[in-house]
């Protein structure tokens, strides 16, 4: 069973949908997990600790100390788990989480968390709704956090909307769904693996530049199964707000292709894997103006110069590394690829078009084809997590052949 000895951290927040997390606890037991509780104090108001207690084997904690005064200590709790659970997770534990105010057990544990994070929101529909609300969710996606999104159903104000915390069987299958991707974890043990992720900038002047829309989740999706399968991972990416909290991945943040490039070759000849997702500016400025430049006519005119070709380079450089590339097409998208393929001499390359609903630019899911020298290989749609997946899987499958 895939979730037999995961060690299992669910925190229990303020919300009458804590009423839900008995059976999800049972559930959690029964296939062979073990299952630790931590609640909020407002958490009690909705839910027994003696109940959660009983499900889980375990003493449920929602102070620092106990009432003998021994020291509940959330760095061991953070430290022990696999992975971690807030369900339901509170506009306000949300709040809280997002901008580090560290005013309870939960909070605190929750910042010394170095596992794979889910937030099972659940609040009332104009809550869920709130900007606030939906930018705290997507700094949480940022973080590298998933999100097990809201029901539509009905509410305990009466309302009728989204907000309703997902039930017990979606959370579950939320998990297993997460730990089957990463099931694998010594295959690329030993390994070394450099992946290129999000837009480059180029500047124009100090305030202004060319770049595109990409958000950098896939690369780092792609270096985090890498250092869950064991690998050491070089990360080099362009400028977004997303963070790694793994330990085996080493993050170069840059902002133009040239700094890119520079950084790129620093590693690449020791590695023996890499997978070039970023979206690299082709071109760039052929001057960056020292000062803001005015608005002074109808016209403005920037002379463009070609940047550096690094997947290019890396193909021409390539030795026994197994080399990867990405192609974004609108339109005769295989034959493109395969024509990328050959000319910058890669061992596979990830296909995906504008044109597929859900793929492209700042989405949380792809719809890719994988393209070899000879052979197409087709996938759904699914989370960039599952493609990341995908990738090394098929990756582990070429290398060892």
């Amino acid at each position: 069973m895939i979730l037999q000895d995961k060690k299992i951290l669910i925190a229990v927040t303020g919300g009458i949908a804590a009423y839900k997390i008995n059976l999800l606890v049972r559930r959690l037991v029964t296939e062979g997990a073990e299952v630790q509780v931590i609640m909020t104090p407002a958490a009690s108001a909705f839910v027994s600790a003696l109940t959660l207690s009983t499900l889980s084997k375990k003493p449920v904690y929602s102070d620092f100390y106990s009432e003998n005064g021994t020291w509940n200590s959330h760095v061991d709790l953070a430290l022990w788990a696999d992975l971690m659970l807030i369900a339901p997770c509170t506009a306000n534990t949300l709040a809280k989480m997002m901008h580090g105010q560290c005013d309870n057990l939960v909070i605190a544990t929750y910042l010394s968390a170095k596992c794979p994070v889910f937030i099972a929101p659940a609040m009332d529909l104009d809550m869920y709704a709130h900007p606030s609300t939906r930018q705290n969710l997507e700094m949480a996606q940022d973080f590298g956090h998933l999100i097990i999104p809201a029901e539509t159903g009905e509410l305990a104000s009466g309302l009728v909307g989204e907000g309703r915390m997902a039930e017990p069987e979606s959370i579950l299958q939320s998990i297993t769904d997460y730990l089957n991707i990463f099931n694998d974890l010594e295959s690329f043990s030993g390994k070394t693996v450099l992946v290129t992720a999000g837009p480059t900038y180029e500047a124009i002047d100090p305030v202004r530049f060319i770049g595109n829309h990409s958000s950098g989740k896939m690369g780092f999706s792609i270096a985090e199964a890498a250092a869950a399968r064991g690998a050491q991972v070089i990360l080099i990416s362009g400028p977004t707000s997303l963070q790694v909290r793994h330990e085996r991945i080493k993050l170069v943040r840059v902002t133009s292709a040239r700094e890119m490039y520079e950084q790129v070759f620093k590693f690449y000849d020791h590695v023996d894997i890499a997978i070039a997702s970023a979206a690299v500016a082709d071109y760039a400025p052929a001057t960056v103006a020292a000062q803001k430049i005015k608005k002074s006519d109808e016209h403005l005119t920037i002379e463009l110069v070609k940047n550096p070709d690094i997947l290019g380079e890396m193909g021409l450089r390539k030795k026994s590394q197994f080399l990867v590339g990405f192609a974004l097409e609108t339109e005769n998208e295989e034959e493109n690829a395969r024509g990328k393929l050959q000319r910058k001499n890669l061992d596979m390359i990830v296909l995906n078009s504008l044109s597929d609903e859900g793929a492209g630019f700042g989405k949380d899911t792809n719809l890719v084809k994988f393209i070899t020298a000879d052979a197409v290989y087709e996938f759904g749609l699914k989370s960039k997590k599952a493609v990341a997946a995908d990738i090394l899987e098929f990756i582990q499958k070429e290398t060892l052949k």
